[in-house]
């Protein structure tokens, strides 16, 4: 093989290959391939963009909104967001202190380029979405992981997030509902992070791409809340990716401390300049209109989330807490780990996603991936047939394993 000439940036070469592409490509290629595979991969809502939402994009073409914008995103998108948050939490923003991005996932890379330098640490409560870490190593940060435990529903211990904190720690995630557990932060533990915060000066990051899909009674507990006096040292992620099944318009936005949003525009503008000009519009239309849609996708969710659960936990050795927000479970099946299949052992997360993919036919996304490999995440943004096929197979190949 030839000596490869370009050497790639050390920072590339640190951040590892995820799982979830790995078993994606090939769920992928199984499908082409003409096998009958149930995708409970997939991270977002089985619903369509909503009908006044997809005329609004379609009109902006039709209008001439198909060139550039300012890079923060058009004026009345940001004035739209900041009275977003005024309605829904009482908080107040101005559209200076709004950046509108090409999806969440850009807003969190703007944040931690515009503001860490290397070797500065960054607390990440684990199960955490996958692209938290690689995002922070290739801003030079350092991704420390703060484990959840399971018997405590996933939410975050004080002890166990002050143990992980050094004089290099500057800044914490929080992803509350989460992905990939659908699981809450309690208000508890949101005074315990934001009293550590104010007192050392960190950035609070909390991602809130979930916060309309929940199924608790009351209130979802959220840090600025909690500790109003942390908001000039927060910044809230949103879009409408989840609320409103808009994951490929690609519009999220942030909302933090102006100095730290100008540098983030300065990041935005040398990447990808303004987020795409008629997704924005079709946005717009979303956070003005009618805001009942995530209600009726929680109606559909919920019945799925419940049959999902209780079946889960009827399998000797499954656990699986009842999320609480989003549109996953995430069960543990680390006691079938050390078991076998024609020869084959189940050593970990990633291998039992690779059986059921191979002998279930079923599409899953290995733990490991979110920093918890006793536990495979499932979607329920699909049908309750595919969910009730899917289980039938799963308790099947379980049941097949030897050991």
């Amino acid at each position: 093989m030839a000596q490869e000439i370009i050497h790639l940036a050390e920072r590339v070469l640190q951040v590892p290959p995820s799982p979830t592409l790995a078993v994606n490509a090939k769920a992928k290629a199984l499908k082409a391939a003409g096998e009958d595979i149930l995708n409970f991969s997939v991270g977002e809502p089985d619903f369509d963009t909503p009908e006044h939402v997809r005329e609004a994009g379609k009109k902006a073409i039709d209008d001439g909104h198909t060139r550039y914008t300012a890079v923060p995103g058009i004026p009345e998108l940001r004035e739209a967001v900041c009275m977003r948050f005024k309605e829904d939490h009482d908080w107040d923003y101005h559209p200076d202190q709004i950046q509108v991005c090409c999806g969440g996932k850009q807003g969190l890379y703007n944040i931690f380029q515009a503001m860490l330098n290397p070797g500065d640490e960054v607390l990440i409560p684990a199960p955490y979405w996958v692209s938290y870490p690689p995002i922070v190593q290739l801003a030079g940060g350092v991704p420390v992981e703060v484990p959840l435990d399971e018997a405590m529903n996933f939410d975050l211990n004080p002890n166990t997030l002050a143990a992980k904190v050094t004089s290099k720690t500057k800044a914490i995630f929080l992803n509350s509902p989460s992905n990939p557990a659908g699981s809450i932060f309690s208000a508890t533990a949101l005074e315990a992070v934001a009293k550590m915060a104010l007192e050392r000066g960190w950035l609070v990051v909390t991602d809130d791409i979930y916060e309309t899909i929940t199924y608790l009674d009351g209130k979802l507990p959220h840090i600025l809340d909690v500790e109003p006096r942390l908001k000039t040292q927060t910044v809230v992620l949103n879009g409408v990716s989840k609320s409103f099944a808009m994951t490929g318009w690609r519009i999220g936005y942030c909302a933090g401390p102006a100095h730290l949003i100008k540098a983030m525009n300065k990041i935005q503008s040398q990447s990808t300049s303004n987020p795409c000009t008629p997704a924005q519009y079709a946005a717009l239309a979303a956070l003005i209109g009618p805001q009942d849609f995530p209600g009726i996708m929680k109606q559909a969710f919920l019945p799925r989330r419940d049959f999902f659960v209780q079946d889960l936990e009827s399998i000797e050795g499954v656990s699986c807490v009842n999320p609480s927000g989003a549109f996953y479970v995430f069960p543990n099946f680390s006691a079938y780990y050390g078991k076998s299949f024609k020869g084959k052992v189940i050593k970990d997360s990633v291998a039992m996603a690779d059986y059921f993919l191979d002998e279930a036919k079923v599409a899953s996304v290995p733990g490991a991936a979110f920093g918890a490999d006793a536990f495979v995440r499932f979607s329920f943004a699909t049908s309750m047939e595919v969910i009730q096929e899917g289980m039938t197979r799963i308790k099947q190949a379980l049941a097949a394993l030897a050991g």
